[in-house]
């Protein structure tokens, strides 16, 4: 192989030293809830199945990302287990040599009935949005009466033995003072509750007043419980503890209040084949278009490595934050 050809399948290093080894991709911009930090309440304009890739287009691109030096991979949507055929696009990822972790994110609502065939198709790992442990909060939250399935969904995770977290957004007069009775929840439950801090997007009426930040959870749960500081690695979404006499640890998602920028390792690709180098910055290259017009797979390569080469050191600080683009956390991708 020519020593040109080598270079493009170097690992991706964006301008500030940060190697990007892990790569999230939504499989739909559509979802069975309407969760108001993820979705404008008048809901969204959902993309033709036509312009969202097809799960042979998200095959191709994600062998090309593995070239590239990813090793983790997580599904998204949306919701992406509203997409048909699941089960079997697992298990061509899961096949793919490279892929270390293979995850997904979701509502939870659909695991009772696939959690089994997705771990048996290799899926190491799920997380479970779940922002209430009271029914009618969690239905006023998510605009949806779903809370017994998401509760069914988290037990049969737990159940089929595959490594499972619940993912919390947490807002004020909304969720705020269930902090202590998640952590309670996990007592005996072998799994991570993550608090994540309330985020800016398209149509869920952020500021900065309504974002409770990691110092002041913590100091809540400090009152109750000890909590000590797992080790971990700069690229790490979440600050984790565990509790002495807990199954369960703690997660602490800051992005906002002290954000993990420096060591960010991710990329993000949209259910259209949009590439995002940043949650905060707009969607470039359109790989969609790329694969569809037969580009070679150096080309698609050399367009990822442009784009990421763009990146930001990070985003502002909370009080000086400014949106980049319009789109909401559901068009995204979690």
């Amino acid at each position: 192989m020519p020593e040109e050809s080598k270079s493009i399948w170097k690992p991706l290093v964006d301008s500030y030293g940060r190697r990007h080894d892990y790569l999230r991709v939504s499989l739909t911009d559509r979802c069975n809830f309407r969760c108001q930090y993820c979705m404008p309440s008048d809901g969204i304009e959902w993309q033709d199945k036509a312009e969202i890739l097809s799960f042979e287009e998200i095959e191709k691109l994600v062998r090309i990302f593995v070239r590239l030096g990813v090793r983790k991979v997580r599904l998204t949507g949306g919701e992406p287990t509203v997409r048909k055929g699941i089960v079997e696009l697992v298990q061509s990822l899961g096949q793919i040599e490279g892929i270390e972790r293979l995850l997904m994110t979701t509502n939870g609502t659909s695991l009772k009935k696939i959690v089994i065939p997705l771990k048996q198709a290799g899926l190491n790992g799920i997380n479970i949005s779940l922002d209430s442990l009271q029914r009618d909060r969690f239905q006023r939250i998510t605009r949806r009466d779903a809370f017994d399935n998401v509760m069914v969904g988290i037990e049969a995770s737990v159940v089929a033995g595959i490594s499972t977290k619940i993912n919390v957004v947490v807002m004020p007069g909304m969720n705020d003072d269930e902090l202590i009775d998640f952590v309670e929840f996990v007592r005996n439950r072998p799994i991570q509750v993550r608090f994540i801090e309330f985020m800016p997007f398209g149509g869920n009426l952020w500021k900065p007043e309504r974002v409770i930040g990691y110092a002041a959870m913590k100091e809540v749960l400090e009152s109750q419980f000890v909590l000590n500081r797992l080790p971990g690695e700069i690229s790490d979404v979440a600050k984790e503890f565990w509790i002495e006499g807990f199954q369960g640890t703690v997660g602490f998602v800051t992005s906002v209040t002290d954000s993990f920028c420096e060591g960010c390792n991710r990329i993000r690709m949209s259910a259209d084949g949009r590439l995002k180098t940043c949650l905060f910055l707009p969607n470039q290259t359109s790989l969609r278009d790329m694969v569809r017009s037969n580009a070679s797979d150096e080309d698609i390569a050399n367009a990822i490595r442009a784009d990421l080469s763009t990146k930001w050191a990070g985003h502002p600080p909370m009080n000086n934050w400014k949106q980049l683009d319009q789109l909401s956390m559901v068009q995204i991708g979690g």
